[in-house]
């Protein structure tokens, strides 16, 4: 049976789930499942776990990511991306904007912020996603949330065209984040509107571009098992703790442990001779004891 990550480089005009239905027939198994949403106009890393390794995907979800991204400034659109109707329009004249000031507005976008989710999006609210509310026209209060921004630079000169003005930035952030957002985040910061142009995904739970294939090279492959990862690369964002032999059959077990016996303060991978045997925490109802979260036979 096929186990392990496979990297996918994402193509543009494909959804998510495109892709691991696409998989699914390329590989002859059910058990594939993406670690995180991109949209259909987004294109990158998208980590998929294959077989038993489909139990580490919300691991790889939760972790850290990074893109490079299209900002441009002068339009606001429906979606907060390209692929919304223009609602809102600003003329920017050249030279409106130093590379100082852009850079300033970056910084001030930098740790935690808060961010509330865009109508056109999966988040749900009253157990429907905003997206179908927003299909009837309908605008609806949303929660907003705490997201982490670790890094946001400017990579490129700024370009002004058309009375609009565009640049690339290099974000690295936790989960939760939405891109398009935070390029509207960064307008307002500039005293204007603003929208996120383009999109691609570099980083995702520690796989980069670099371990990615095309979804045209696994349909070329013979055997796929190769080029997959094993599951304590998509595990590596976690603390580890090697334990000796001893200890190994209880973890394996998924026995509870005190403490002082199995030093954990927060989820944390158990691995014996680099393999990956089990995911444990402190317990939630007894204080001095840890347990199993997880257990990989």
């Amino acid at each position: 049976m096929l186990n392990g990550v496979l990297a996918i480089n994402k193509p543009r005009g494909m959804t998510s789930h495109d892709v691991v239905f696409k998989l699914r027939k390329l590989l002859k198994t059910k058990k594939v499942g993406h670690t995180g949403t991109l949209d259909p106009a987004v294109d990158g890393v998208l980590p998929v776990c294959i077989g038993p390794a489909t139990r580490i995907s919300d691991y790889i979800m939760d972790s850290g990511k990074r893109y490079t991204a299209e900002i441009t400034l002068g339009s606001q659109t429906t979606t907060e991306d390209q692929t919304g109707e223009v609602i809102t329009t600003e003329l920017i004249h050249p030279d409106c904007y130093t590379e100082a000031q852009v850079d300033n507005a970056l910084m001030q976008l930098t740790g935690h912020i808060e961010q509330t989710p865009p109508m056109f999006s999966a988040v749900k609210v009253n157990g429907r996603k905003l997206y179908e509310y927003a299909r009837e026209g309908k605008v609806i209060e949303r929660p907003s949330r705490i997201v982490h921004i670790k890094e946001i630079t400017r990579t490129s000169r700024l370009t002004y065209k058309d009375g609009r003005l565009t640049f690339m930035v290099d974000v690295a952030c936790g989960k939760g984040t939405y891109i398009r957002t935070l390029a509207t985040q960064i307008a307002e910061q500039l005293n204007t509107v603003g929208h996120m142009s383009r999109l691609t995904r570099l980083e995702s739970g520690g796989f980069t571009l670099n371990d990615c294939y095309t979804l045209e090279q696994i349909a070329d492959t013979v055997d796929v098992q190769p080029l997959l990862r094993p599951i304590e690369e998509g595990l590596k964002e976690l603390p580890h703790l090697a334990v000796d032999e001893a200890l190994k059959t209880r973890v394996t077990n998924g026995q509870k442990f005190r403490d002082d016996e199995l030093p954990v303060i927060e989820q944390t991978v158990i691995i014996y001779e680099n393999k990956a045997l089990a995911i444990y925490a402190p317990h939630p109802e007894k204080p001095g004891q840890v347990k199993a979260v997880k257990v990989f036979n």
